[in-house]
């Protein structure tokens, strides 16, 4: 029986996160070859609030626990391999700005403008329709950005750092020596990584905004056009996020029956093209930041095997 424990983590600029049991840590590779560490501790806001412990409230926590600790670590990797490069707060806050922007434009005004005009134009109607016309081209736009930005080279690597994240988490869970020989041997998808999550969130998302919209327009008596849609499926983002947390822990947990492996396999594809093999460098990276995370407490669990129940 494997006991289950939360490690997880991300890649970030020549480097990778892992998250433990009460620390987070990054190793990242500088320009002369040595590794730079970033060491931090942390508890969940889950771990201490029995509300926030709930099914849903904790997915909603950790997504943003998650995205709070992965844009800090991000940016603390871009700072230790361009350490002549001059921050500029008021630069980034305003390109950070537009980058949400543009992120909500691509994945949600599009699809929503175009839904409408497909709907339009075959007159059909039904809200469950349109959610699941908008959610397809959703996930096809996903599709074709991901694949876009996997052709660059500086993408590219970060997908490395990513696949050898998963292969050291593998390593650990599996209670094997901790090393890159051992590490290599592993697959570089994962069932329960952040990939999966994101595709998961999306298919939760059609169900959601079918359910919203038709208490929206037969029980609230409001006409949903494009904008309205925006203003009130933004807000139940996180809502979407919590159940989407729920859904890929129950998959991860039941992944050896058919139905959960079947679920979980669209992610699973997905990582075929947001993880690449890693060399033995990005290896040996991934498996330092999970050595700095855990510190001394690594020696009390190695030789076990366990189930994460979070991974990046």
């Amino acid at each position: 029986m494997r006991s289950s424990i939360l490690v997880g983590g991300q890649a970030v600029i020549e480097g990778v996160m892992m998250r433990v049991p009460g620390a987070y840590a990054t190793a990242v590779r500088k320009i002369n070859g040595d590794i730079a560490f970033d060491y931090h501790s942390f508890q969940s806001s889950t771990t201490n609030n029995i509300f926030y412990n709930l099914p849903i409230i904790r997915g909603m926590i950790h997504l943003y626990e998650s995205m709070k600790i992965g844009y800090q670590t991000l940016q603390w990797s871009i700072d230790i391999n361009t350490p002549d490069i001059k921050k500029n707060e008021i630069l980034d806050s305003i390109l950070s700005f537009f980058s949400i922007l543009f992120a909500i434009g691509l994945f949600f005004g599009i699809p929503l403008i175009l839904a409408t005009w497909i709907q339009k134009l075959s007159g059909g109607e039904g809200t469950i329709a349109f959610n699941i016309i908008s959610g397809l081209i959703r996930i096809g736009l996903f599709l074709i950005y991901l694949i876009g930005i996997s052709f660059l080279k500086d993408i590219k690597r970060l997908f490395q750092f990513h696949g050898a994240e998963h292969k050291t988490v593998y390593n650990f869970e599996s209670g094997k020596e901790i090393n890159v020989s051992n590490a290599n041997s592993f697959q570089k998808e994962h069932p329960r990584c952040g990939t999966s999550f994101v595709f998961i969130v999306m298919i939760v998302a059609i169900i959601s905004f079918s359910i919203i919209d038709t208490v929206m327009i037969h029980m609230l008596d409001i006409q949903l056009n494009v904008i309205k849609r925006l203003l009130i499926h933004i807000p139940f983002i996180p809502i979407v996020a919590g159940f989407s947390y729920e859904v890929l822990k129950i998959t991860a947990k039941f992944q050896k029956y058919f139905i959960f492996k079947m679920l979980a396999y669209p992610g699973l594809m997905l990582q075929k093209i947001t993880t690449q093999t890693p060399d033995e460098q990005q290896l040996e990276v991934a498996i330092e930041a999970l050595r700095c995370a855990f510190g001394d407490n690594l020696k009390k669990y190695q030789g076990q095997k366990f189930n994460a129940d979070a991974i990046g």
